[in-house]
């Protein structure tokens, strides 16, 4: 039983900022990665960031380099991504996502925020 809850979407003008933040809760051994995906009106979702492994390697998507920073606070079970100069392209629903192994030598299982509101006004 693990559960992932987002906050801080909402509306903000071109230019402005937002900071995304997902906490896992439940049984939790070790989680693998964790980021977050998004998906606008009428098209798939995609990956938007991701942070991995104990070193927390991290991974962007390409239209959102030198704007999104995610980060990770290991003892909260929580990552954050801070998004700067947004634009109205990156209006979409944000999910997060987990990879959590939940018990020891047993698989790892994805899992998904309910996703959160991003709206970009030019």
């Amino acid at each position: 039983q693990v559960q992932l809850v987002e906050s801080g979407g909402g509306l903000v003008q071109a230019g402005g900022s937002l900071r995304l933040s997902c906490a896992a809760s439940g049984s939790i051994f070790r989680i693998n990665a964790m980021g977050w995906y998004r998906q606008a009106p009428g098209k798939q979702r995609e990956l938007v960031a991701l942070i991995v492994g104990g070193e927390g390697s991290t991974t962007y998507a390409g239209s959102v380099k030198g704007r999104f920073t995610i980060s990770r606070d290991n003892a909260k079970n929580t990552v954050y991504m801070q998004m700067n100069s947004l634009k109205p392209e990156d209006t979409a629903v944000y999910y997060c996502y987990a990879q959590i192994q939940v018990v020891v030598a047993r698989p790892t299982y994805q899992y998904w925020g309910q996703g959160t509101q991003v709206t970009v006004s030019s």
